[in-house]
């Protein structure tokens, strides 16, 4: 790829764009690619399809010839704090973060490469659970004195209140009792952590790349600091076949993977599926199967 006056836009880049009128933001696109082409010597492939939804990403090629990935992205909340967690983690468990530029409205990360770069989530879910848990167990540690990432309890508050501020109908599919529940709980369980780790709260097998450092890699973490029970959460909803066959036994392998409170995960899992079920109806099923007695 060669000229940045355009630039080839992933689909779902370009979709997310038009939902959420970024178009200016894909406007300004080519000139900050160049500029950091320049700025990072960087010679550069075709993006990666059909791509994420806040994202330009693409292989890259530095002047010493490493092969690594450019990361452009527009700012968002969940991301905010990503090179943060990368330099903690320094390649423990994740990819390596290797230059940051950041501008008004953009967060440009150059990022270690993934070869052969095969998604965890193309391998069984039984793997993916060992796999992923052994991951989450090398991320969480306490972050250094002075560090910048916001609390779980911040995230949890905010999407209690996104809950209570939706229309009714939006939640008539759960029983009004059981939304209360599970959105206190979502508002309490925070506090009450018996230790606080650095957390990637988005740890699902789509986020997970085989690579050659190690196996498998973490990419696209959400840093927060809070309750580890919190984190194998994403992985629990995305695996939905087991999750609604049968998501006690789901949630207690992963909580002995683990080494965690399974009663406790149960609770952080009933909370997620009420605050989630407005959304994602299948959901208000399992919080009901699961709901404390």
């Amino acid at each position: 790829m060669t000229g940045m006056d355009w630039l080839p836009m992933p689909r779902n880049l370009a979709e997310a764009a038009e939902c959420e009128g970024r178009q200016a933001w894909v406007a300004t696109l080519p000139a900050t690619v160049r500029e950091l082409q320049e700025r990072w010597s960087l010679t550069f492939g075709e993006p990666f399809q059909p791509g994420g939804q806040t994202a330009w990403v693409a292989p890259v090629v530095d002047d010493t010839g490493a092969e690594l990935v450019l990361k452009v992205e527009w700012r968002h909340p969940e991301a905010a704090h990503q090179a943060d967690g990368l330099r903690e983690w320094d390649g423990d468990g994740a990819v390596r973060l290797h230059a940051v530029q950041e501008f008004d409205d953009t967060i440009a990360l150059l990022l270690e490469r993934c070869v052969p770069g095969t998604s965890l989530a193309s391998r069984p879910e039984p793997e993916q659970d060992s796999i992923i848990t052994g991951l989450l167990d090398r991320l969480w540690r306490e972050p250094a004195p002075g560090h910048r990432f916001r609390s779980l309890q911040l995230m949890c508050d905010e999407w209690a209140e996104e809950f209570e501020q939706r229309h009714s109908s939006a939640r008539a599919r759960l029983d009004p009792g059981l939304g209360r529940e599970g959105i206190a709980l979502l508002r309490t369980l925070p506090a009450t952590a018996e230790r606080e780790v650095l957390l990637s709260t988005d740890l699902h097998a789509g986020n997970v790349l085989a690579a050659e450092r190690e196996p498998w890699l973490v990419i696209d973490p959400k840093p927060y600091v809070g309750d580890p029970t919190y984190d194998p959460l994403q992985h629990l909803l995305n695996c939905d076949e087991r999750l609604r066959a049968d998501p006690r036994e789901l949630a207690l392998r992963v909580a002995d993977l683990l080494g965690l409170d399974p009663d406790r995960l149960l609770l952080w899992l009933f909370a997620r599926c009420v605050q989630e079920s407005p959304d994602w109806p299948a959901l208000a099923e399992v919080a009901v199967r699961i709901a404390p007695t």
